[in-house]
């Protein structure tokens, strides 16, 4: 293994990425309890209705946290997959960029979707 790719593998690999994972899984998992149980017990019916709800500044944070914490999830593991068992470097490297272009589409629109409900 010559210095190049010894250094690809220690910037991929380690506890930092261990750590990701496990603070966005504490992260996702009560906010999703939270999400799920404020939809399950308000009667929203209709798009204002959601609108509304959503664009209450704790609400909005809220949805900002889980989707901040998800989509740093889904990296990590999607990561941790394609570095596993994608062996050939250049299709590695094309899913990496894919996936992160993907990640980083997702969060932007709802970023823009956040924002767009206080204006």
């Amino acid at each position: 293994m010559n210095d190049r790719q010894t250094a690809s593998r220690i910037r991929f690999t380690g506890l930092g990425a261990w750590w990701v994972q496990r603070a966005s899984a504490v992260v996702v998992l009560p906010l999703l309890v939270f999400l799920l149980a404020s939809i399950a017990i308000l009667p929203m019916v209709g798009h204002l209705q959601w609108r509304a709800w959503v664009a209450q500044p704790g609400i909005t944070l809220a949805f900002l946290l889980f989707f901040a914490a998800l989509l740093s999830h889904l990296w990590v593991g999607l990561r941790d997959v394609l570095l596993d068992y994608a062996k050939p470097a250049g299709l590695r490297h094309a899913l990496l960029a894919l996936v992160a272009m993907g990640l980083l589409g997702l969060g932007a629109w709802v970023l823009v979707t956040l924002v767009d409900l206080h204006r």
